[in-house]
Order: structure tokens, then sequence, then C-alpha cells
């Protein structure tokens, strides 16, 4: 079994806890998600099933947008509401402020990301070495935030929601520390939702509670999906053999003569989705980025 599943992930589960019931529940051993979800947070996960799991690399870079709830007044070693407290400050702002500090975080940046994280340091996760109490001085990395914009502020409870529009290897976590710091009252993140990621939004996505063996090929979408932003570039059967066969493809011979460097193209002959080719255009050819299926037309 292969394809591409977009699953809601529910909170109080890992994203590796997912992706073993989705293991369970299709029966098969080659099971990736794309894009960790802390296990507090909920939402869009895909999850790619079989040799579909090849395409895992492509969906990673893509941007991503959530519903984050900040609770103010609030930092812990976490820098989310599941964490041990470190300090507790009042808080006294207005909603203007709290949109004014929002727009400053807009646009290209550095970010330390939280100790707490998927991170390795020397093989090892950083939330490893965090539970044992070791700290590390993290080196920032470059991310952009698109859009950080006031849902709602709830003045009583201290609770900021944000909608964040993001690019890859961004933490909300870390960005609502930062926000908490520059309002001066410190802060962590109390609930998230994500709610795209890749071209997928929430409203695509299934509930894994509502899974089940019956019902999973009725949910499975085809792998061709997860890279639909691909152009398409059709070949003949003699080039879709030899593209099977892990063969490069010359790009005078092709159809489309109208290629950039180093593009992504998703390779079909007829309606079969052959795999992703990467355009090497100085050396004048169309290179093997991934084989998701045979070539044979029975098994297309």
């Amino acid at each position: 079994m292969q394809g591409l599943l977009l699953l809601n992930k529910p909170a109080g589960i890992t994203s590796f806890g997912a992706v073993a019931r989705v293991k369970r529940i299709a029966k098969e051993k080659r099971v990736g998600h794309t894009g960790t979800l802390d296990p507090m947070a909920t939402g869009v996960l895909p999850v790619l099933l079989g040799r579909a799991t090849a395409l895992s690399s492509l969906m990673l870079d893509a941007d991503k947008r959530y519903t984050a709830q900040i609770r103010l007044g609030i930092a812990t070693d976490t820098e989310d509401i599941t964490g041990k407290i470190l300090c507790e400050r009042p808080v006294s702002v207005t909603e203007k402020q709290i949109t004014d500090v929002l727009a400053g975080f807009c646009g290209e940046q550095k970010q330390r990301p939280p100790m707490f994280s998927a991170l390795k340091k020397d093989g090892v996760r950083l939330y490893e070495l965090a539970r044992k109490g070791e700290r590390l001085t993290l080196p920032e990395r470059d991310i952009t935030v698109y859009r950080a914009q006031l849902m709602r502020y709830g003045e009583e409870t201290h609770t900021v929601c944000v909608d964040f529009h993001v690019s890859k290897g961004t933490y909300i976590r870390s960005l609502a520390r930062d926000i908490g710091e520059a309002l001066g009252c410190g802060a962590c993140l109390q609930a998230l939702t994500r709610t795209y990621a890749g071209g997928f939004r929430l409203e695509d996505c299934v509930s894994l509670d509502n899974m089940s063996e019956e019902n999973l090929s009725e949910v499975l979408l085809p792998e061709e999906t997860a890279v639909g932003h691909l152009r398409e570039l059709f070949v003949t059967e003699k080039q879709a053999i030899r593209f099977g066969n892990g063969g490069p493809l010359s790009l005078e011979r092709l159809e489309n003569t109208d290629f950039s460097p180093d593009e992504l193209f998703r390779v079909k002959w007829q309606d079969c989705f052959l795999g992703v080719g990467r355009a090497n255009t100085e050396a004048g050819q169309l290179e093997i980025q991934c084989i998701i299926n045979q070539v044979r037309k029975a098994e297309c």
C-alpha cells in the first residue's frame, strides 16, 4: 500500500506515535511523516506510505501556517505550557502593544531554537540532553515570518491568539518566548494547531481516531498529490523504462524544452506517475531524484 495520507494529528500523541498507529492500520512498514508536531499540538500532518516515503524530503521545505495560543506572564523550560515554570511576571499590555510587537517579528530573522526539540547534537536528540539537565548554547537559524496577525486577546486570561505563516524550520514555541520577552512579561505556548502545510489545509485532513483498516483506502490519496506543485513532464514508453532503470534522460529528446536549472518535475508516462526528475541543464540531462512506480505497463 502506498500513497499520501493527510492526517489531523490529535493532541497528546507524538508524530512518531501517530505514524506507528498508521503502520498498524495499513500493515505497511514504510510509513513516515513530513514535519514534526509536538505532542500538545494538533493539525496537518502529511504521512507517506510505501514507496511514496521517498517524496518526504521534497515536502519538508514547505512553508506552514499555525493558529497559536500564547500565554503571557509565564516562562517555562520547554517554552510551552507543559514545561516547568521558570518564572511568572505581571502582565500589563494593551492590544495595540501586542499588534506592534507582532509586526516587528515579521520578515527574515534569526531564531534560537528550543532546547526541548528533536534537533540533534552529536547524534543525540536535544530533548534527551535537556531531560538530563544539560543546557547548550544553540546556534541561531535563519527563518522567515510571513505573517503574525493578532486574532484575539483575552485580557483577563492573558492569552493571545495569533495566526502565523512561517518558513520551514520555524519554532512557534520560540516565537512565543521571544514575543513574551519583547512585551516585557515573558510568555509560553499554550496551544497550537497547524492549519496549513505544503499546500494542504486542515479541512483536507482526516481524524486519526476515525481511521481503520476498512476505510484507509478511501482516505489515502495518490502519491503524486504530495508533489502536485511540480510541473508535469511526460515521457515516451522507452524513456519511461530508462527512467525506471535509473538512467538519466536527454533534455533535448524530451518534449518540454523549457528547463530551469535544477528544476524538479513530476515524470509521467501516460497516467502513470513514475517519480521525480531534476533538470541538470549543464549536463543536458534529466537526472533521477526518486523513482516511485515501476514503469511496466501492467503496474501503472
